[in-house]
């Protein structure tokens, strides 16, 4: 199992190293000792716990809280402030900017080890519940809340840097022919090895590929241009080709295939992603009106 990450925030030299003989064994240790650093730090690494002092140089803790909780790369982050404040007002301020929990300093050891560890447990049972919420139960990939979300998320950040986006969109070729001829549990598998054939060829960290419904299939490709997502769509279309998978009602080919829609965009010049899911869904349209069994 991997090892959880936790961010440790705070310009005491002596607290950072008391923190990482604590939990250093345990857990990968990173540390900020200014808020700045902090939240660029969280933003990078996306740790599983942040450990935020409320007094630091620069911005202080309960700012640095406020910005980590309003990024949306950063605002599911649980947060834990350790801190010499121990007034009520100071613990219902960070409560309510979204920390999770208050440890009062002089830190004791064992007390920071088993509440970490609690708060550790509690985020990986929810990463759990969030991931299978993400999943296609039938496929196994991302389902269409993970597409929406995840085209969401990289639209923004290919528009911060300023960098291509593209999207592939794919149709089963005559799927309810198949399903009529051969039944719903042989379509179900269809479906299962056409996903799995995906998934092998947009296998990039960055991408995603998801069942975007029904037949239909889409995979999101940041920093990729049009023809880098063109041959793409082409190697899909002959793996999928190349699975041999009988379909005796298909008008196009004796075996199962696939019609792609390939469209990508400039986010900068875009006011959102739906511009880019219009032009992939007309170019998909374009494939199966042309004959089916190819990338437009």
């Amino acid at each position: 199992m991997t090892r959880q990450t936790i961010l440790i925030a705070d310009d005491s030299q002596a607290i950072v190293d008391i923190l990482s003989a604590v939990l250093g064994a345990e857990y990968e240790v990173l540390v900020a000792r200014d808020g700045i650093a902090a939240i660029e730090l969280a933003a990078d690494r996306q740790p599983d716990l942040i450990l935020l002092d409320a007094v630091m140089p620069g911005i202080d803790g309960f700012e640095v809280c406020r910005r980590l909780r309003a990024e949306e790369r950063t605002q599911r982050i649980p947060i834990v402030f350790i801190t010499s404040l121990n007034a009520v007002e100071d613990e219902r301020r960070g409560l309510e900017l979204g920390a999770i929990d208050f440890i009062a300093k002089p830190v004791q050891s064992a007390i920071v080890r088993l509440r970490v560890r609690n708060h550790l447990e509690l985020k990986r049972y929810r990463d759990f519940l969030e991931d299978l919420s993400l999943v296609d139960g039938l496929t196994g990939i991302g389902n269409r809340r993970r597409f929406d979300e995840f085209l969401t998320r990289e639209w923004r950040r290919s528009r911060r840097a300023r960098t291509p986006l593209s999207l592939l969109l794919l149709d089963v070729d005559f799927f309810k022919a198949f399903n009529d001829r051969y039944g719903h549990a042989a379509g179900d598998d269809c479906l299962r090895e056409v996903a799995a054939t995906i998934a092998m060829l947009v296998r990039r960290p960055g991408d995603l590929c998801a069942r975007y419904g029904g037949e239909e299939f889409a995979a999101i490709l940041p920093h990729t241009d049009l023809p880098g997502a063109r041959l793409l769509g082409e190697r899909i279309r002959e793996a999928v080709m190349a699975l041999e998978i009988a379909h005796a009602g298909s008008s196009v080919a004796p075996v199962v295939t696939v019609s792609i829609g390939v469209a990508a965009i400039d986010p900068a010049a875009e006011p959102g992603p739906d511009q880019l899911l219009r032009r992939a869904d007309l170019r998909l349209y374009e494939a199966k009106t042309a004959g089916r069994n190819r990338v437009a």
